[in-house]
Parts: structure tokens; C-alpha cells; sequence
């Protein structure tokens, strides 16, 4: 429950909207009601183990999603298990926040999910961003950082025949905004980039009206 209510409040902050599952079947009622973008997968629980639902989606046509698996008692043989069966990546316990966010940063920039390996088939390849069974087992610690196109970006003007404080204002709201597109809504980013800690970040944009649902991608955790 705590890791649960964690990694929701870290990525909610994140800008991703969150839907929680405390075992398999609440799992599957999530994934019939929507079509998540990313799923963090826990192995161990309580009613269904995570590998032997991985294996379900699959085998079912369901595994449209990139799928992270997490364990606290993983090993080589773990991952190249999940691997085999369609997850993309394998975080450790204790998750770093550093390896949860670049984890669910690479998963979602791979979409539709990799489909399963045939049975046989082998498992320590590399997959289109380059991660291998060795990689996934550090949360993806090594892989190259993907590009970000943001596109033409247009000229900003501020209209500086008015009082000082709104002028600020102004500027300060499309300043945020340019550094939230350029990081894809990450507050972990925006807040090294600017300088500001997180939690007054959050006030500040709040305070200038910027839209903080943007950006925003459907994970079940």
C-alpha cells in the first residue's frame, strides 16, 4: 500500500493521471475499463503473481500496453522471465526516483507494446531503444536520452505598458510553460531546471494559472 501511494503521488506531480490496483483482479477490471498507456507491475501478489499475468495479457490479446515490472527479490532469471513474456523493463526495490522516471519516460516512448517472444525464442536481445535483459535489471541506467522535437516554437511578445507585477506575471507563466513542454510535463525536471523546489514550483504555477493537465498519460501502478 505504501508503494503503491507513492510512486501515485511521484507521478501524479509528474503529470500523469494514476489508477491504482492492489492485485491481479482489480489489474484486469482496470484494463478492461481502459486502455492504459504504461502499467507498473508488481510480481509479487496477493492473489495472482505479476509474471503469470503478463503471461495472461498476452496470451489474450491484452498486452497493448508497455508493461515495467518491479520486485523487491529479483534476479537475472526474473527478468529475462519478463522479458520473454512482453515487459520492457524490470525495476529493483528499493525504486529510486531517478530510475523510476527515466523508466516510465522510456517505456512511454515506445508504444504499441513489444509483443511477446515465441516460446524458445531467445531472451537477452536488444529491443528498438536498445535494452537488454542487463539494462532492465538497473531500470534502464545507460540508455541514450530521446530526443525531444517540440516543433516551431513561436516568437513570444509581452505588452510592457502595464504594471510591473502582471508584466512579471506574463512572462513568467510562458517561461514555465516553455520549460514544461520541453520536459514533457516532468515537475522533477522543470524544478532542476529552474532552480525552484518542487513543492513551490507546484504553488507558483498554480498561482499563474498554468495548465497542469496537459501532458497528462493513463498508468496503472
Amino acid at each position: 500500500m505504501g508503494i503503491r501511494a507513492l510512486l501515485s503521488e511521484i507521478l501524479t506531480d509528474e503529470g500523469h493521471a494514476i489508477e491504482l490496483a492492489e492485485n491481479a483482479a482489480q489489474a484486469r477490471a482496470v484494463r478492461e475499463r481502459l486502455r492504459p498507456d504504461l502499467v507498473l507491475l508488481d510480481i509479487w501478489m496477493p492473489d495472482v503473481d505479476g509474471i503469470t499475468l503478463l503471461k495472461e495479457w498476452g496470451a489474450s490479446g491484452q498486452l497493448t500496453m508497455p508493461v515495467v515490472m518491479m520486485s523487491g527479490h529479483g534476479t537475472i532469471d526474473t527478468a529475462v522471465e519478463a522479458t520473454k513474456y512482453g515487459a520492457i523493463a524490470f525495476l529493483e526495490k528499493p525504486i529510486t526516483l531517478q530510475k523510476l522516471l527515466r523508466a516510465v519516460e522510456q517505456s512511454l516512448a515506445r508504444t504499441p507494446a513489444r509483443p511477446p517472444a515465441p516460446m524458445g525464442a531467445p531472451t537477452a536481445y536488444r529491443g528498438e531503444i536498445g535494452l537488454t535483459v542487463e539494462s532492465a535489471m538497473t531500470g534502464g541506467v545507460g540508455l541514450p536520452a530521446l530526443p525531444v522535437d517540440l516543433g516551431p516554437q513561436p516568437e513570444q511578445s509581452f505588452d510592457l505598458d502595464r504594471p510591473l507585477r502582471e508584466a512579471r506575471d506574463a512572462f513568467e507563466k510562458s517561461y514555465f510553460e516553455f520549460h514544461l513542454a520541453r520536459e514533457n510535463g516532468s515537475m522533477t525536471r522543470v524544478a532542476e531546471k529552474t532552480g525552484l523546489e518542487r513543492t513551490h514550483l507546484y504553488r507558483k504555477l498554480k498561482q499563474l494559472g498554468v495548465d497542469l493537465t496537459r501532458n497528462k498519460r493513463g498508468s496503472i501502478a
